[in-house]
């Protein structure tokens, strides 16, 4: 179960990352998001680093996974939609 405190540590700090440096995450975030980009940096940060937070501890681990699985889910709908673009 330390491999996913850290992980969530990871993602938590990841998110954070987003709100004090958000420039190189533009440059990722803008074809997904196209309108906005500066906005969606920080909402993906923001939500990055509460779903980090609750995977690196035990006991709201399973509701930051599930959190994350959807998280993904529509981060990958949001990738084929603007391949499709």
């Amino acid at each position: 179960m330390a491999d996913l405190r850290n992980a969530g540590i990871v993602l938590a700090v990841t998110g954070l990352a987003h709100l004090v440096a958000p420039k190189p995450f533009e440059l990722i975030t803008g074809p997904l998001f196209p309108e906005n980009t500066g906005d969606w940096v920080q909402r993906n940060g923001v939500t990055e680093l509460a779903l980090g937070a609750a995977i690196a501890v035990p006991q709201t681990r399973r509701v930051g996974l599930v959190g994350l699985a959807v998280y993904a889910s529509w981060l990958a709908k949001r990738g084929v939609d603007a391949f499709r673009r």
